[in-house]
């Protein structure tokens, strides 16, 4: 009897340990297969998605911005340098975005990373501030400059625009390409598969702001545009580049002589940044204030709720039909 019991006892350990070494060979080919995979950083949230529809599963892809900063104030720290060498690709946006970019070139070995410029060839719209005035002392090239003598000669916010936003992860797409050729079918499939949903996001925008009345947007900074330029609409900015700049009273009279005259009746400002100067002007006005996403940040919670790039310019188009019209 004694016999029969330590033999099942043998019986069950030689399972345990058959079953934590075939856990332990499921854990090491996971992590051989990870291993294998590429490894591309993308600078924020637009740059992640688009890169990330492309890939599918076939690389790791991180962000390296964190939602909860703001992508103009970002800079690069020691660990992130690190990150960033220790990848096969970098997707950002442009140098008018990620003004940290030359940096990055210096402090690393690009020999063994790609850089992905996802705007690469696309003509850039100057970065102008519409209707905004300057004074006391306060000039146009120092609102354009960002951190130590950075400045912003281009308007770098592409993205804003689904015509714009199928060019870059076009770009994106063909440098991917040319790093991991081995997995170009499935990267040029996935790549057809999500021009087809911007393509018909376009459509959309295309339609709905084609018959809209009013073609006039003062926004809370100069963000949109490309979304402008390519639907036929003018944005007028109350700040410049960035959403903190705060106006002063006389450019505050000229937005409101402007909204009148244009019978403006929505300030639209963005969810990451303070409204408090769009609700200033929309009181004056005794207009609405409605919320533009620029797309900058998404929370991990937006993204576990299964918020996208499209849902969010979907949202956007929604927001500017009911205005407009």
């Amino acid at each position: 009897m004694r016999k029969k019991i330590i033999t099942a006892v043998l019986f069950t350990i030689s399972i345990i340990l058959a079953g934590c070494h075939s856990g332990s060979n499921e854990s090491q080919n996971k992590s051989e297969d990870q291993e294998n995979k590429l490894n591309i950083v993308t600078t924020f949230y637009p740059m992640y998605e688009f890169t990330k529809e492309i890939v599918g599963d076939k690389t790791n892809i991180s962000m390296l911005i964190p939602t909860t900063v703001e992508p103009h104030d970002f800079e690069p720290t020691a660990k992130d340098l690190a990150n960033i060498q220790q990848a096969d690709g970098l997707v950002y946006n442009n140098e008018n975005m990620e003004t940290w970019i030359d940096e990055v070139q210096q402090a690393v070995n690009t020999e063994e990373l790609e850089l992905i410029n996802a705007s690469e060839g696309i003509e850039l719209l100057p970065f102008l501030t519409e209707g905004h005035s300057h004074e006391e002392g306060h000039s146009h090239e120092e609102e354009q400059s960002h951190g130590e003598g950075r400045s912003h000669e281009f308007d770098p916010h592409l993205w804003l625009s689904p015509k714009m936003a199928m060019l870059e992860v076009e770009n994106i797409s063909k440098k991917i390409i040319r790093i991991d050729p081995a997995n170009r079918k499935t990267y040029e499939q996935n790549t057809k598969h999500y021009l087809e949903k911007l393509k018909k996001l376009d459509e959309q925008y295309e339609s709905v702001l084609k018959s809209v009345k009013n073609k006039e947007i003062i926004t809370q900074h100069a963000a949109f545009g490309y979304l402008a330029d390519s639907y036929g609409l003018k944005q007028i900015p109350i700040a410049g580049l960035s959403p903190d700049n705060e106006p002063g009273a006389k450019q505050l009279k000229e937005l409101k002589e402007f909204a009148k005259k244009h019978n403006i009746k929505t300030i639209f400002f963005e969810e990451n940044a303070s409204s408090k100067v769009a609700e200033t002007l929309a009181n004056e006005l005794q207009a609405k204030t409605a919320v533009l996403s620029t797309l900058e940040g998404l929370s991990d919670e937006e993204i576990q709720n299964g918020k996208t790039y499209i849902s969010i310019m979907e949202k956007n188009l929604q927001v500017l039909e009911k205005a407009l019209k």
